[in-house]
């Protein structure tokens, strides 16, 4: 089933940023098999990092907590709130996505 997962960044996260980005990466990669979508979540004008929205495909609410958990940017500390939302797959539409 899947999970949405919305992430607000903390205050600091700017300054955080740079230092656990490779290692927030490497975890994004080595969950592959269960991470259908992800990515920053921004200001309108692009220019303000607010959060990030993920989408994974996991059995239960349980998993979905643990892949926060095991996320390096979660054991940070980068976001002051974390909500996990179960969905279902409506519309599934990848090529609407091309060039964003």
């Amino acid at each position: 089933m899947l999970w949405a997962i919305s992430r607000v960044a903390a205050p600091d996260f700017a300054a955080k940023r740079e230092k656990g980005l490779k290692p927030h990466m490497d975890y994004l990669l080595s969950q592959k098999n269960i991470l259908v979508l992800s990515g920053p979540t921004e200001s309108d004008d692009g220019t303000k990092f607010l959060g990030a929205l993920l989408i994974v495909n996991v059995n239960n609410r349980a998993e979905a907590q643990a892949f926060v958990d095991n996320d390096p940017f979660t054991k940070d500390g980068m976001f002051t709130k974390v909500t996990i939302t179960r969905m279902r797959k409506g519309q599934w539409n990848p090529q609407a996505c091309e060039g964003a």
